[in-house]
């Protein structure tokens, strides 16, 4: 079935320049950037006069949940809030039920996805204590990387064992992602507040629970590892100034081995938030101090940091309403992660260009994503339109996530995504969703 749409006079925003054009689809495909295209066969025209045309955003942390968590989120579910918040393709972590630590399960996440996914998908595979065989035999350019847990109680994805991460790092060619939290430290404090308050820790103490320290001494000693076999690393969630100044910003992005990324809670929120949000802001890493998230802003826009993600991982409200020992980390965010930049974009904190560069180019960069992440001729026709003067207020009625809940809800944000294109399909507009599926797995160039 053909498919050709004409955006007309969008303000493009795309690879560090701000320019009006028109832009034509054809099929999935952009086939024409240039002022006053004239098609005389064209089935939708959309007038984007003052509007922003972004590439669509491509979130490379997300939890969503399937298989094994779907009463949390689905894959349908939460891919849908994505693509309403501009996000057209999203990896998915490991840490599901059963876990995505074979290539059995991984090709089933494949299966799932090809049959539920508004956006476009890819899926990290899972390291243990006690899967190296099965590592070894992923196919680098079937999967986005490989994910390791350092702090974590996700059943057996906490990989302690030194010899064992330095023998994955020695034989693996596939990008390594981690969570950089030392355990021992994580523990230590925890057993300090449990004989303080017993079961009823205030959450306002979850920062200093999973503390600084914590972060550092494991992201210190991991990137120490990677140094020493020469593995491509990528440091997932950064939540502190200290580790930030860890990493270089002074060669290009596709030359660094060692590369980190920071989430939109830990640039929006602080520690102060926590007598308002309590367990609604509940991650891991924590959310920190006002001095750590400006410490972050500065690595972010030094390019220290290279990836704005979300790490979007919904619970139910009745699980986050339990007592801090019961009350699992974690909450949504991909449909409002594009917005609540935009709004710092709005505070003069950040351009355009460097959100744009951040959720689109450089995700696509890291993980050598064909043909996405840019708003080029030939590439896939991924696409958002953004009114940047829409003002709207975040609540139950608008929230897309299965679990119906947002840290930002009672929020006002100032910009609106319009419309959202997934392989040259127009698959959310204004509130309104195609009911076909388009999203397509991604493939990679390496």
């Amino acid at each position: 079935m053909s498919n050709k749409i004409l955006i007309q006079n969008a303000t493009i925003i795309n690879e560090e320049r701000k320019y009006i054009s028109d832009l034509l689809i054809e099929n999935d495909r952009i086939s024409t950037i240039k002022p006053n295209i004239e098609d005389s066969n064209i089935d939708l025209i959309i007038d984007a006069t003052n509007k922003i045309l972004l590439p669509g955003l491509i979130d490379d942390q997300v939890h969503f949940r399937e298989p094994g968590l779907i009463h949390k989120g689905t894959i349908n579910s939460e891919s849908k809030a994505a693509v309403a918040g501009g996000i057209t393709s999203f990896i998915e972590m490991p840490n599901t039920l059963p876990q995505t630590t074979t290539i059995d399960e991984l090709n089933n996440k494949f299966k799932i996805a090809e049959n539920s996914s508004y956006a476009n998908y890819s899926f990290m595979f899972g390291a243990t204590n006690s899967n190296l065989e099965e590592i070894k035999k992923v196919n680098k350019n079937d999967v986005a990387a490989l994910k390791i847990f350092l702090g974590s109680s996700t059943g057996n994805m906490l990989v302690d064992n030194i010899e064992v991460l330095k023998e994955i790092f020695l034989t693996t060619d596939l990008i390594i992602v981690v969570h950089s939290e030392d355990e021992e430290i994580i523990n230590a404090n925890l057993e300090r507040y449990k004989s303080q308050f017993g079961s009823e820790i205030p959450f306002e103490f979850h920062s200093k629970i999973r503390s600084e320290e914590a972060c550092l001494k494991s992201t210190i000693k991991i990137i120490n590892l990677a140094k020493e076999t020469n593995a491509r690393l990528h440091v997932f969630h950064l939540s502190t100034k200290s580790e930030s100044l860890l990493f270089q910003n002074n060669i290009p992005l596709k030359d660094k081995r060692i590369t980190s990324e920071v989430c939109v809670h830990h640039l929006w929120f602080s520690e102060e938030d926590y007598k308002e949000k309590k367990s609604l802001i509940k991650w891991n890493p924590s959310i920190k101090t006002s001095n750590d998230r400006d410490g972050l802003w500065e690595a972010l826009l030094s390019d220290k940091i290279d990836v704005i993600a979300t790490d979007h991982a919904p619970h139910t409200k009745e699980e986050k309403s339990k007592n801090y020992l019961e009350c699992p980390s974690g909450g949504p965010l991909v449909q409002h992660s594009l917005v609540s930049m935009l709004e710092h974009y709005n505070n003069n904190k950040i351009s355009l260009e460097k959100i744009v560069r951040k959720m689109c180019h450089n995700p696509a960069i890291l993980f050598q994503i064909k043909d996405r992440g840019f708003i080029r001729e030939g590439y896939f026709a991924d696409l958002v339109i953004v009114d940047l003067n829409r003002s709207w207020e975040v609540n139950k009625e608008n929230i897309l996530y299965k679990c119906n809940w947002s840290p930002f809800e009672g929020q006002i944000f100032n910009s609106k995504v319009l419309q959202t294109f997934v392989n040259g399909r127009l698959i959310y507009d204004n509130g309104e969703f195609n009911s076909q599926l388009f999203g397509k797995k991604l493939i990679f160039n390496r």
